[in-house]
């Protein structure tokens, strides 16, 4: 019993510097057959609960002969042994359950910790990605950035030759409005001339008629 302790010991101290120390594949191939022994989780319940028990029954055992020394006034030889015996196997079983609760807290803290490495270099490719987005992003905004000014300023060519057109033809207008203003003058002026002519005319023909009377 006292060997087969020893050698679960020794081979949990094994796997406890594995653990700890990287050794070329040797940590994962530890943390898979740990993985593959947490799926026998009932299995090792049940060692773990029947080490306990031995551990128990030695650590009562132990309490058992020392209070028999007591009443006796000293141990015999053979409670000495058997003492010894049991305190011998009650440390290591204590040794060895306590270093498999260290080797599971490590196992669950390097499973957990390659989990966040995944995570974290996922994050790092997505980060990467956003930053090649934002990149060209940056990129179409200085070109669309560009593209603005030359329409900004397109449109600012636009607008000043508008302002000239509409100022040429607000001078168009106001000739267009001053010829017809003396256009307007003009058909006054030749009106009045017709007028003035009818007159002359009748004027004409009253003196020939007169003419024509005083040589009767």
């Amino acid at each position: 019993m006292i060997q087969l302790l020893f050698l679960v010991l020794f081979a949990e101290a094994v796997v406890a510097f594995l653990l700890l120390v990287k050794i070329g594949p040797l940590r994962e191939l530890v943390i898979k057959s740990l993985d593959q022994l947490k799926m026998k989780r009932g299995t090792v319940l049940t060692i773990a609960g029947t080490m306990f028990a031995i551990f128990m029954s030695s650590f009562f055992s132990i309490v058992k002969i020392q209070n028999r020394g007591a009443k006796l006034g000293s141990m015999s030889p053979m409670d000495q042994v058997l003492w010894r015996t049991h305190l011998l196997e009650a440390s290591l079983m204590g040794f060895t359950l306590f270093l498999g609760f260290i080797i599971d807290r490590m196992h669950h803290y390097i499973r957990k910790l390659i989990g966040l490495r995944s995570s974290v270099g996922s994050s790092k490719e997505e980060l990467e990605k956003l930053q090649k987005e934002k990149m060209q992003l940056k990129e179409k905004e200085q070109k669309y950035s560009k593209e603005i000014k030359l329409l900004k300023d397109e449109v600012s060519t636009l607008s000043e030759s508008l302002k000239k057109l509409k100022i040429k033809s607000e001078e168009k207008d106001k000739k267009v409005e001053t010829a017809e203003a003396h256009v307007q003058a003009l058909q006054k002026q030749a009106a009045d001339l017709l007028l003035e002519y009818d007159r002359l005319l009748e004027d004409n023909q009253n003196l020939q008629n007169q003419a024509l009377g005083y040589k009767s």
